[in-house]
């Protein structure tokens, strides 16, 4: 060595900030955006029994404009008819008016006043339901509705008529059973749950997704996947409302009423079908605002460095690692200790005097 030449001065190790491993926080980031993205179509089905179905006012709403559809009206028609006939007394008088209070309820199912009274019948259900739900100490037993007010109201135009034996329809406070006494208890359970599930589910799905997105190590990635996932939720609620209607027809007694089912079931579950695909578009835009905000940021030079260590990775090149430097702003770490404190330097050896 020179007597003038100094001695290199070993480097000081680079001190950077204990973070968890990088797989640990994906790992963890993806489990919170999975969770989040589950809960997103179960919170929003929740929302919609809540919201939509169990308001008097939005069901009667839903199901009020139904009066002027053709196949709720022939249900209707064929429902109200034979139940009137049955009250009739057995005989020649039901078998000569049957035809007739059948045609006469049906051409009554084509007026206003029709409209009238399937909205207060449905109400006056929807109420009933209600109350049993709602209430815990509603007396067990069948949730049952008086539809009196609907008989009387045909009655009346039957009359008006002039139809024969019509002022022989009994007109009597029979309250008609809506849902059998062993559901209730298990429809109050589960809409307990609902009621709680409306609130507490899209909540937690917001704060799970925000919180996936801080922890993972590369955000944009993390919110991209979030929206796919949103979105993919959204896809199936779809699926499970086109299910939903399909069993919903199978179970229906009379393949005669399965159209009338048909556009019931299609009015209450409107809001649920917008929702869905409101969830669909959502996602796919997120994920795309994040896609085409990665592309932005890198540009032609930044691609083609990629590629280009990619390629090197690929032949075995490796690029010459710098030397680490030092940072003041650096935490303290064992090794910066030992260095600064009981690591012993080698002296300088300068030209003497």
């Amino acid at each position: 060595m020179p007597p003038h030449a100094v001695p290199p001065v070993p480097p000081v190790p680079h001190c950077r900030e204990r973070t968890p491993p990088a797989r640990l926080r994906n790992a963890l980031a993806a489990t919170l955006v999975a969770l989040a993205c589950l809960l997103v179509p179960c919170g929003a089905l929740a929302a919609w029994a809540v919201h939509a179905v169990a308001d008097t006012g939005r069901y009667v709403g839903a199901v009020a404009p139904l009066s002027a559809d053709p196949a709720v009206r022939d249900a209707v028609a064929d429902a109200v008819g034979d139940g009137v006939v049955r009250e009739l007394d057995a005989g020649p008088a039901r078998d000569l008016a049957g035809p007739f209070v059948r045609d006469a309820v049906r051409s009554f199912t084509r007026t206003e006043a029709f409209g009238t009274a399937w909205e207060a019948a449905n109400r006056a259900v929807h109420d009933a339901v209600l109350h049993a739900l709602r209430d815990g100490r509603a007396v067990p037993g069948p949730v049952t509705v008086d539809l009196a007010p609907v008989t009387a109201e045909v009655k009346r135009r039957l009359v008006a008529d002039r139809m024969p034996f019509a002022d022989r329809i009994p007109v009597a406070h029979t309250r008609v059973a809506v849902v059998p006494a062993t559901e209730v208890s298990r429809l109050r359970t589960g809409y307990r749950l609902m009621d709680a599930a409306a609130f507490w589910l899209p909540l937690a799905a917001v704060v799970l997704a925000v919180a996936g997105t801080a922890v993972a190590v590369r955000r944009r990635h993390a919110l991209a996947a979030t929206g796919l996932g949103v979105a993919l939720g959204g896809g199936l609620l779809a699926v499970a409302v086109a299910v939903g209607r399909r069993l919903t027809l199978a179970d229906v007694p009379e393949p005669a009423h399965r159209p009338a089912a048909g556009v019931v079931y299609d009015a209450l579950t409107a809001t649920l079908r917008t929702a869905s695909w409101a969830l669909l578009a959502l996602g796919l835009t997120v994920a795309l605002a994040c896609l085409l905000t990665g592309l932005r940021g890198r540009g032609p030079a930044a691609v083609r460095r990629s590629w280009t260590r990619r390629a090197k990775a690929r032949t075995g090149a490796e690029a010459p690692s710098p030397v680490p430097q030092a940072s003041p702003a650096s935490p303290a770490s064992p090794a910066c200790d030992e260095v600064r404190n009981g690591s012993p330097q080698p002296p300088v050896v300068g030209p003497r005097p």
